[in-house]
């Protein structure tokens, strides 16, 4: 009967709920708009051919809202490009609690479009952000230039991982343009 309970044990473990994700206190968005390259991430579906030169760019737009340019390189040479739109998950939470759609427009009314996007660390002087999200499938780590300092990566997988975030599949970018 000891293993049956050990399973169950293991069982009721997996299915615990993570400890609250915890975000940066605020973000002076004007300083956080413009470009960022990736240095890593976290695999992910809608990525899934981009194999290096991977940047976000930034612009607030009249309306609040963020508009987002994610473009990366691809196997072949070629780039691909996608546009969205981001903006404050909700009044009552910080302004690092974003939500970001890539979906066009018209279907920016259904929830399941928009996709978290928390920002869980931040250098003082803007010069790296983490993105993650509540459930810590998705993790990125941006910065102004094309590379971050090994120390600077240390301190951020470390607390990453005190954050919940398993970085096993830790994936760093390829960047060959200086930035």
């Amino acid at each position: 009967m000891i293993i049956p309970m050990e399973l169950l044990l293991i069982i009721m473990l997996s299915f615990q709920d993570k400890p609250p994700l915890t975000v940066v206190d605020s973000l002076d968005v004007s300083r956080y708009m413009g470009t960022w390259y990736e240095i890593a991430r976290l695999p992910n579906p809608f990525q899934g051919k981009c194999t290096g030169e991977v940047t976000a760019t930034y612009s607030l737009l009249d309306d609040g809202q963020i508009k987002v340019i994610n473009r990366c390189r691809r196997e072949d040479g070629s780039y691909s490009e996608a546009e969205g739109r981001a903006r404050r998950a909700s009044k009552d939470d910080p302004n690092t609690k974003l939500e970001v759609r890539f979906a066009p427009a018209f279907l920016s009314w259904l929830p399941w479009v928009w996709g978290n996007y928390w920002i869980i660390d931040l250098a003082e002087d803007y010069s790296y952000v983490v993105i993650g999200e509540p459930d810590r499938e998705y993790f990125w780590i941006l910065a102004r230039t094309s590379s971050l300092d090994e120390t600077v990566m240390e301190g951020i997988r470390e607390r990453a991982v005190q954050k919940g975030y398993d970085l096993s599949g830790l994936m760093m970018t390829v960047q060959t343009k200086p930035g």
